[in-house]
């Protein structure tokens, strides 16, 4: 069955893998993020290889515009089978460094981003009586790591908030949370401080593809409708942490 998926920060990293792997598939996606300029190169590739996808500029932390992202789908489609919540940042810094700026983007992205997706998804899943959640976490969301603090916060909460909707929806209605280790992406370019920087350098040594995320994530998408893969973590063989 051909879904109709969702896609927050598809612009890159494991958002844009997941868009293409979804697309093969034969999944029609639907690519929101702030740099349009990057979604329209994306889709662009999805259709020239035989895919279906569209584009939207899309700022997960301003709630109306996450509900307009999910309203115009339905109204062009008629439902939305998937949300893969996957947009988020990390400008890692110690707690010291009082980056209270960069604490806050973490917050507005990373957690008020997922609560916009699932509050924009959530009435169309309802209505439909079926649908599924898709977030992607992080390792640390299991763990703590100097510089992470905030980071990590964010991902715990991310985590938790999406366990707490698996256990209250109606069965029908399927979610997983995925759980990366250190993946090939740009959200490490966002860290301004140099101690932090300087960590990833050794951290990021060994990184997965985004293709092997977005993998996992077709894994539990293309289940039986009978069958809910609530929890992946995944880590390159090298990170026993």
């Amino acid at each position: 069955m051909t879904k109709i998926v969702l896609i927050t920060g598809a612009s890159s990293g494991i958002g844009e893998a997941t868009a293409r792997r979804l697309a093969a598939d034969g999944h029609t996606v639907v690519l929101g993020a702030r740099r349009e300029s990057r979604l329209t190169e994306l889709a662009a590739d999805i259709t020239a290889d035989g895919g279906a996808a569209e584009v939207r500029r899309l700022d997960v932390t301003d709630r109306q515009d996450v509900i307009a992202f999910a309203d115009e789908t339905v109204e062009r489609h008629g439902r939305i089978d998937v949300i893969v919540n996957n947009a988020g940042v990390m400008p890692l810094s110690r707690l010291e460094a009082l980056k209270i700026d960069e604490w806050d983007r973490m917050i507005d992205v990373n957690v008020r981003g997922l609560l916009h997706g699932i509050a924009a998804a959530l009435p169309h899943f309802r209505r439909q009586g079926s649908g599924h959640f898709v977030t992607v976490a992080s390792t640390g969301a299991h763990e703590v790591v100097p510089t992470g603090a905030v980071y990590c916060a964010t991902k715990f909460a991310a985590r938790a908030i999406t366990e707490g909707l698996r256990l209250e929806l109606d069965p029908a209605i399927r979610v997983t949370t995925v759980s990366p280790g250190v993946v090939e992406s740009e959200l490490a370019d966002s860290i301004t401080d140099p101690g932090a920087r300087e960590m990833m350098v050794t951290y990021r040594a060994h990184p997965l593809s985004a293709d092997t995320i977005a993998g996992a994530i077709a894994y539990a998408v293309d289940q039986p409708a009978g069958v809910d893969v609530n929890e992946m973590i995944i880590r390159p063989t090298r990170s026993r942490g």
